[in-house]
Order: C-alpha cells, then sequence, then structure tokens
C-alpha cells in the first residue's frame, strides 16, 4: 500500500545529504569536540561549521548559538534560565495560554519557585495582541515568551511588534519558533528578538539536535551543571553526529525556502478547497492568512479526530488531531479551548502538515478517501443522527 505522510509538525524525514554528512561522525571521525587532540579538533571543527549554518539560518552569530538536544530543552532552558538569571529584579513572567507543553508545564514548575506568571489571552484566530503583551508587563516583569507559530493551528504571530514592545520596556523576549524555524523566513534581529528555540527535525534534520539563539548579553543561568560546553552556558557533549546533519539541514533551508513555501502554499489551498466542497458541517482553525504554509487545520463536527486519524492511517495516510505531545492523551487540546472553540467541536479537529515532498497525487488521494470516513463515522454518531433527524 502506497504510505503518504502529512505529520510535518511531528517530525520530518531525514534529508539523504544531512544523512551522508553525519555518517563519518558515527565512525572514523568520532572524537570528543572537548579532547585537546586530532580526533577532537576535528569533531570541534564540524561543530563549528554546524554553528554557523544554524546561525545564517535566523540571521544570527555563531557565538550566540547554543546547541541542546530538542525543542523542549530549548524552550526550559529560555523560560526558566533567563528569569533565574535576574530574579534579584522582579518575579513576573509573560507568556500566551497556547504556548508547547514544554513551556505550559514550564510555567507551573516556576510558579511553584515563586514566580509569577500571566497568560496573555488569544483571539478566535490564536493570535496575540501586541497590547495585551504590553498592558502585563510591569516593572517586575523579567522575561516575555511568545511562541512564533502555532503548530496546531498554524497561527503566526506578530512577533517583531511583540519584540519592539519588549525592547522598548526592557525586557528579555523568547520565542518558541520550532514550528516555524526552517519553514518560515526568520531574522532575530528584524523581529527583535532576545532568545529563540528552534528543532532540526522540523526543517528535514535528524531528531536529538537542536538550538537556543541567545543575544550576546542577554542573562542566562545554565539548568546542566557539568562541564564547560557550549561557552559554559549547556553542559554536556554535544551530539555531533545530529548536530552536523542540523548543519546541513539549515544550509539547505535557506537555499531552498521561497520553493518549498510556494510548493507547500500551493497544496495547502488544492487541499482545504477540496476537502470543504466534500464535506459538510467543517469549519477551519487559525487565521485565515498569517499562517504556517502547509498547515490545514480543520474542524468536522459530530465526530472525534481520533478515530478519522485510525481509518486513515488504515488508508494509508498519516494525519494527527491536534498537537503530536496529545496525540495519545485523548486530552482535548488547550490551544483550541484557549481559542473560545467549543469542547465537542476541539474532539474533532484534523490537522494535515504538508511537506517539500507531498504531491498533488497525495493531495487528490487525501480528498477521495476523507470524505466516506467521515460520513461512516457521522452516521455512527448519535449527536448527528440528533441534529439531522
Amino acid at each position: 500500500m502506497e504510505k503518504i505522510y502529512m505529520d510535518h509538525v511531528a517530525g520530518t524525514p531525514l534529508l539523504p545529504e544531512a544523512l551522508e554528512a553525519m555518517m563519518p561522525f558515527f565512525r572514523e571521525e568520532f572524537g570528543n569536540p572537548s579532547s585537546i587532540h586530532h580526533f577532537g579538533e576535528e569533531a570541534e571543527n564540524a561543530l563549528t561549521e554546524a554553528r554557523e549554518k544554524t546561525a545564517a539560518l535566523i540571521g544570527a552569530q555563531p557565538d550566540e548559538i547554543i546547541f541542546t538536544s530538542c525543542g523542549t530543552e530549548s524552550n526550559n532552558f529560555a523560560f526558566k534560565g533567563v528569569p533565574l538569571a535576574r530574579k534579584s529584579k522582579g518575579s513576573h513572567i509573560v507568556t500566551s495560554p497556547i504556548e508547547h507543553f514544554s513551556i505550559m508545564h514550564a510555567i507551573k514548575a516556576m510558579e511553584k519557585q515563586g514566580f509569577d506568571v500571566t497568560q496573555v489571552p488569544v483571539d478566535k484566530h490564536g493570535m496575540v495582541a501586541p497590547d495585551d503583551v504590553a498592558r502585563a508587563i510591569t516593572g517586575q516583569t523579567l522575561l516575555v515568551s511568545i511562541q512564533h507559530a502555532n503548530p496546531e493551528v498554524g497561527t503566526v504571530q506578530p512577533i517583531a511588534e511583540i519584540g519592539k514592545i519588549c525592547r522598548e520596556k526592557g525586557v528579555p523576549f523568547h520565542t518558541d519558533a520550532v514550528a516555524g524555524a526552517g519553514i518560515e523566513p526568520i531574522n532575530v534581529k528584524e523581529m527583535n528578538v532576545d532568545l529563540l528555540s528552534l528543532a532540526a527535525n522540523m526543517f528535514y534534520g535528524p531528531k536529538g539536535a537542536a538550538a537556543l539563539y541567545i543575544k550576546k548579553g542577554v542573562p542566562i543561568q545554565p539548568l546542566l551543571d557539568g562541564g564547560i560546553q557550549e561557552r559554559g552556558k549547556r553542559a554536556g557533549t554535544e551530539n555531533v553526529p545530529a548536530l552536523v546533519g542540523m548543519g546541513v539541514a539549515a544550509a539547505i533551508a535557506v537555499k531552498e525556502m521561497d520553493q518549498r513555501r510556494a510548493h507547500l502554499d500551493r497544496l495547502a489551498r488544492k487541499l482545504r478547497a477540496g476537502i470543504k466542497e466534500r464535506v459538510e458541517h467543517l469549519f477551519e482553525f487559525g487565521h485565515p492568512e498569517k499562517r504556517l504554509p502547509g498547515n490545514v487545520s480543520l474542524g468536522a463536527r459530530f465526530i472525534e479526530g481520533e478515530s478519522v486519524l485510525l481509518f486513515m492511517d488504515m488508508a494509508g495516510i498519516a494525519i494527527a488531531s491536534g498537537s503530536a505531545c496529545i496525540s495519545r492523551s485523548l486530552k482535548v487540546s488547550h490551544v483550541m479551548l484557549a481559542m473560545g472553540v467549543e469542547h465537542g467541536d476541539a474532539q474533532g479537529s484534523l490537522l494535515f502538515t504538508l511537506g517539500k515532498d507531498n504531491t498533488e497525487a497525495d493531495v487528490e488521494k487525501v480528498i477521495k478517501e476523507l470524505p466516506p470516513i467521515i460520513e461512516r463515522l457521522r452516521n455512527m454518531s448519535p449527536l448527528y443522527k440528533r441534529k439531522t433527524t
């Protein structure tokens, strides 16, 4: 059976070029980059090149890139490390209610340590208003952290405007750009960002490789105790093979970004229109224009999204319902609830995240397979029967 993958927000396939570049560092070039001999120098040189390529992806300087293991670690490092380093100046943090769980759970951890966290609201599209952020900032605010783009609904936030407000008020600004880096054009200077999280497996690099951009001069407390790796900010031996792959994937993303975005936009329009034409009682999530390319977030009433996922998987099509981090929990998305979506409607969310290798034929197959699956499930639903009789 032909397999179609439309869950790229959960992870992307590894580029052949990235894998090829990684392989020597599993075998003959196995040195520790902290070692002062030939083997260590080879590894350190590879990290330097990967750091340069990663920095170029977001318009940063190489020495502003701290390598981490994943987006969750990068988010935790920023969200906890900056307030802990500045706690003599206050105890307040500003964020939003639609952040990734690596921020949402970090909120609880910081509150247990005595920090006060304000979550500014979002509108029905999942958009944060810069004015709300401005009003939330006080003289005690140590950090503002607002997600660049939401992976569940695709909405891209007005990061540059929020960053300008934070810059004027002298508050460090972090953005979780894991869902957007390598897909959307990002320049940390133009966006007035002080810290930014990104992860390689979102732009066709390997899992286990990520980074946190930290603008020069921004104070941050390391979360790991150990050696002096990553300029003393993140202890632990670097994952050299994965980071080499991340650098290659970042360089290719820069080169191919415009082409990929045009391709994703075209396929997403076709997919969205085709499904809406064939399925009733359907609605869209996220901002209609300011959204990630290739992100099609829909809601089908009177059914549960998880059931659709299972039937689609049987047809050889992989999609999602809500965040990959809650897909096995059977819980309603906190993002949907924060946007004011009713509980029942949130249960019917369907998320298609397209990738550079998806084709017109893939889209046509989804448009063909999805409607009868939804019809079948609705015919089994007492809610649908009551509504239509």
